[in-house]
């Protein structure tokens, strides 16, 4: 790896974008929420680890049809444990990071709320990835109770107000966040609905602010367990779990190095075209599978 990217590699933006709640937990908590979700531990905002993701595309990948194909699985995601000393796998997944978080509006129903140091920090991620050409030139910078939309974004008050949860925040005069509306949307969304509404639905908050939204208003759901008998909570049974939700919108990286696996001779491309051809539309993220949680659209970027 060098200071400006990796050498060799192909590498592209994956989205994901929640179309149900989702919890990638962090295990039990001695807290008033019992199994919260993954953060990251100096922003406290929501992620998903990359050996997660990466395990997830793993098993998307996984193939069905002979050994031709088995190859190029092997080949991109590394041998099965029991021969982890073979090789490593070639493609390289980071951890998934927030983009926009949905917050409740007083008009618009919702808003898909960013920050200015989410936005650096994906203009800094896709320059690791050599990738930062197209990014819009500018971030909007909002002060304390201020937000920067689209001058007709249907969530403003008054034409000059946006009311988020019990927020009043004033509207900066500011270009640059329908450039990065538009951005995102080619890129992250794969429906033209949803590509349409963030257009006019992302709002750029103050950093302190969309920490706060993130901390503070995902779904917080009560879990029982019922004595079939009784029909009362068993002992022990009762637990609350926490959820962030649906159009909540990730993006991470992926980089594919040429094969290390002597039966196989892939280059870069080969690896990553591999991945793109196997990853689906729909990946489940998380935890309660079998409860519809975790549903989440899959964007793969062209080639950075």
């Amino acid at each position: 790896m060098t200071a400006t990217g990796v050498e060799t590699s192909v590498s592209r933006l994956l989205f994901l974008h929640a179309q149900t709640p989702v919890h990638p937990g962090s295990g039990a908590a001695l807290d008033v929420i019992d199994l919260p979700v993954q953060r990251e531990r100096h922003t406290q905002w929501p992620t998903v680890p990359g050996s997660t993701l990466k395990g997830i595309l793993r098993d998307a990948c996984r193939p069905r049809n002979g050994d031709a194909e088995e190859e190029a699985w092997l080949a991109a995601f590394g041998p099965e444990a029991q021969n982890a000393g073979e090789h490593a796998g070639a493609l390289a997944v980071t951890d998934a990071r927030i983009l926009a978080f949905p917050v409740r509006s007083l008009r618009g129903v919702f808003a898909w709320a960013t920050c200015s140091a989410v936005l650096d920090r994906l203009r800094r991620d896709t320059a690791l990835a050599n990738g930062a050409s197209g990014l819009p030139a500018a971030v909007p910078a909002p002060g304390r109770n201020e937000c920067a939309c689209a001058a007709d974004s249907p969530l403003l008050v008054d034409g000059r107000r946006v009311v988020l949860e019990e927020f009043e925040l004033n509207r900066k005069e500011d270009n640059a966040t329908a450039e990065w509306a538009a951005w995102i949307a080619r890129l992250g969304l794969a429906d033209e609905p949803s590509r349409e509404r963030f257009a006019s639905h992302l709002v750029v908050l103050d950093d302190d602010q969309f920490t706060h939204f993130v901390r503070h208003a995902t779904e917080v759901v009560a879990r029982i367990g019922l004595d079939y008998e009784k029909k009362t909570v068993k002992k022990g049974a009762l637990f609350y779990q926490e959820f962030l939700p649906a159009e909540t919108l990730f993006y991470a990286l992926v980089f594919a190095n040429r094969s290390r696996r002597e039966t196989h001779a892939n280059d870069a491309a080969g690896i990553m075209q591999y991945v793109a051809d196997g990853v689906p539309k729909v990946l489940q993220i998380g935890g309660d599978e079998t409860t519809g949680k975790g549903i989440c659209a899959v964007s793969l970027s062209p080639t950075l």
